[in-house]
């Protein structure tokens, strides 16, 4: 199962020397952000940071820099352990006897702990302390200035907590958040947001809205707040169905909202109608500074958290980055939602180089002619992923994930003049490509197999790939040794 607390994954990844606590002082201005970076991209450790300037908070980082740590963080083996859970539960067939029945009663009893439990204030480690008013100093919680040109320090793993203010439904997200000074966060909620959906809801109706922002949640968690899921599906039932067990949940304890109880500290507040302040300019996980603009300020009342609390964030910027295993996780998890909406894929891929969202590679069992226009119209109308930017479909016989084999076909199986489909759609917030905001235009390419139906009328027809002798591979196999290569 997945760890219940940030400090307990710690404690296993020093135990296995996969952890690196550093004692020196450390300035979070420019100087961690620094030494993350080069730890990150090298594939190195965890790190703790013990001593940092102008906060008495130890400081987590690149918890989740690699695959085999998010997965031990999650409790999983492999990310297709999720993958096909999912998949289990979205394909029910009806039980043919008693063996079925069974099965089918199986699922509905593993679901009993996805749903998350309340637990008393007294139960919750993130109220051990309770600050309010003038006793709120965020600048004793240590804030990253990562890249030169940052508009300011911020907290690039916290996670926000609203409600709907009509239909009351949760959202969890992740949110980069600047602090502005000692109580004042900026909420940096994009354009497509469901939080910036509550806040705008809220304003038109005249009201404040709610917000806690937890830090140092349990690792399913944590993942869960990344997970691009419906606004109608909670995301704590999702990391509950990830974690095998129920969330510990605590009322905050001055906004009508629930919390992480094992979460490390916590900040509650109230945004106002039309309060915003300038937010940015930020180092993004594009890789490149997304500019200044004026974002909703949230004032904080209170903040809660442990005796001896620690704080966990991330560096984002040019990938590789802490970004990359979190986006491979997603990739894998939602494989079964995607194939429900467009059940012509066989498999995807979202490169890390591409921000995860600019470029999807599909293979589909074509069937028809034009079979690959179509799949990237239904990928382009599928949720979230109506903001990727190019799409490539592969034949089924391509492994999407290895980026050569996907670079010879498309560099090889495509005539621009008819297999090239252009079009205009939303794009991410962050995109500085784009000539406007918030809309560009999309390609897609089809490198699969043509056929002469689709106009392909070379003599021969398509022709052959070039592959080893059957035989003659096995033969060679066989006698590999012999070879002394």
């Amino acid at each position: 199962m997945a760890y219940d607390d940030l400090r307990s994954l710690l404690r296993a990844l020093e135990r296995e020397g996969d952890l690196k606590r550093v004692k020196a002082e450390v300035d979070p201005y420019l100087e961690v952000g620094e030494i993350v970076d080069r730890v990150q991209k090298s594939g190195g450790p965890a790190l703790l940071f013990e001593n940092v300037k102008g906060s008495s908070m130890p400081l987590a980082m690149n918890v989740f820099g690699t695959d085999r740590r998010l997965l031990k963080a999650l409790g999983l083996k492999s990310y297709a352990e999720i993958s096909e859970k999912i998949g289990g539960l979205l394909r029910p067939e009806l039980p043919h006897g008693f063996v079925g029945v069974r099965e089918a009663f199986g699922k509905l009893g593993a679901m009993t702990h996805v749903p998350p439990k309340k637990v008393k204030s007294q139960d919750a480690p993130v109220q051990e302390v309770v600050l309010h008013g003038d006793d709120v100093d965020l600048d004793q919680l240590p804030a990253l200035f990562t890249w030169p040109q940052d508009g300011g320090s911020f907290f690039n793993l916290g996670l926000t907590h609203t409600r709907d203010p009509e239909s009351g439904i949760r959202n969890l997200g992740l949110y980069r958040l600047q602090r502005h000074d000692k109580r004042t966060i900026g909420m940096h909620w994009q354009i497509h947001k469901d939080s910036r959906n509550h806040y705008q809801v809220a304003a038109r109706k005249g009201e404040r809205l709610p917000v806690a922002i937890a830090f140092g949640c349990p690792p399913a968690v944590t993942y869960a707040s990344t997970a691009p899921l419906p606004g109608d599906i909670d995301e704590y039932l999702f990391a509950g169905f990830i974690a095998g067990k129920r969330i510990e949940m605590v009322d905050c304890k001055t906004v009508p909202l629930q919390v992480p109880a094992q979460a490390e500290v916590v900040i509650e507040g109230w945004l106002e109608p039309g309060e915003m302040l300038p937010e940015g300019p930020f180092g993004d996980h594009t890789g490149f500074y997304t500019p200044q603009e004026p974002f909703p300020a949230l004032k904080i009342d209170c903040v809660t958290m442990r005796k001896r609390p620690l704080l966990q964030s991330i560096v984002v910027g040019r990938p590789p980055t802490e970004d990359g295993p979190l986006g491979r996780a997603t990739e894998r998890f939602f494989l079964p939602l995607l194939k429900i909406i467009v059940p012509d894929i066989v498999d995807y891929h979202l490169p890390e180089a591409g921000g995860f969202h600019n470029c999807a590679i599909v293979s589909i069992d074509k069937k028809y002619p034009k079979h690959a226009q179509k799949v990237m119209h239904a990928v382009w109308g599928a949720h979230m992923m109506s903001l990727t930017k190019l799409i490539v479909v592969v034949d089924a016989d391509c492994d999407v994930h290895d980026l050569h084999e996907v670079a010879w076909r498309a560099l090889g199986n495509t005539d621009y003049a008819r297999d090239l489909t252009v079009v205009e759609g939303p794009v991410d917030h962050l995109d500085h490509a784009s000539y406007q905001q918030f809309w560009g235009g999309k390609a897609g390419i089809d490198a699969t197999r043509k056929w002469p139906e689709e106009g392909y009328t070379r003599d021969g027809g398509w022709p052959e790939m070039v592959l080893s002798d059957p035989e003659t591979a096995a033969t060679v196999d066989r006698r590999w040794k012999e070879y002394g290569l």
